[in-house]
């Protein structure tokens, strides 16, 4: 009775607590913190290392979101209709996986021995950045885990995972799925769902922020002004005289 309690809760009721706290927190933190929706860049404190990690940590996890899409959100069936078995499948996975998670790990990893060894960033980061940081490192190392293990492992993550996975935006995500799951899917499962209720509250904010106005906002023309005295206010002094006498 105790598990079954349990695994309802963890399976059922805690996503659509995160996830209501994922939107809210959104909401609230547009309308009242506009100031603060920002990624807070360091940039101007240390650039060597930020110049490498910054882009191994955004291409890596831009990388993990687009195969967590196929994963989680193309069913099993749509992918064998075009004519990709699930071996196939299961192969690029792992190895696309196993690379974008490396190069996601190694970035995060130089981000954060650049905030704690520099000294000015390490002033700048605030209690909410670091739990987020906590947060993301185990959301990225349970992942490689889960990858490393389709190796070897008979787990079908797409029959059982995915399927609780979609679920929950239809809502009937079948919580009796990830109860049978194993540890290492559900910890990497209870972390994400973790971030996503903190995510409002942090840095994070920015991925939501495009720079749509500028694709419709009008040329700016900048206009050189001419050298003629005219263009540009008289300096203070004397005023200016010919210095080649005129013939008269």
């Amino acid at each position: 009775m105790m598990d079954n309690v349990r695994d309802v809760f963890l399976w059922l009721i805690f996503p659509y607590i995160c996830l209501t706290i994922f939107v809210l927190g959104h909401i609230w933190r547009y309308r009242y913190d506009k100031f603060g929706w920002t990624s807070r860049s360091s940039q101007m404190y240390e650039s060597r290392i930020l110049r490498w990690a910054n882009p191994m940590f955004h291409f890596g996890i831009l990388a993990v979101f687009l195969g967590h899409v196929m994963g989680l959100g193309i069913p099993e069936s749509w992918t064998e209709a075009v004519g990709i078995s699930e071996n196939i499948y299961h192969f690029m996975a792992v190895t696309v996986g196993i690379v974008a998670g490396v190069f996601t790990l190694v970035g995060l990893a130089g981000l954060l021995y650049r905030r704690r060894f520099t000294k000015a960033v390490m002033g700048a980061t605030t209690r909410m950045d670091k739990l987020m940081y906590l947060m993301l490192t185990l959301v990225i190392l349970g992942g490689l885990v889960n990858t490393g293990s389709g190796v070897v492992g008979e787990y079908n993550y797409r029959g059982g995972v995915s399927v609780w996975f979609r679920g929950i935006f239809f809502f009937d995500p079948q919580p009796e799925l990830m109860a049978h799951a194993p540890f290492s899917f559900q910890f990497h499962a209870l972390a994400a769902i973790s971030l996503f209720a903190i995510w409002p509250f942090t840095r994070l904010v920015h991925v939501f922020t495009a720079p749509l106005g500028y694709l419709f906002r009008p040329y700016i023309i900048y206009r050189s002004r001419d050298a003629h005295e005219g263009s540009r206010e008289r300096r203070r002094g004397w005023d200016k005289v010919d210095t080649i006498p005129r013939r008269r």
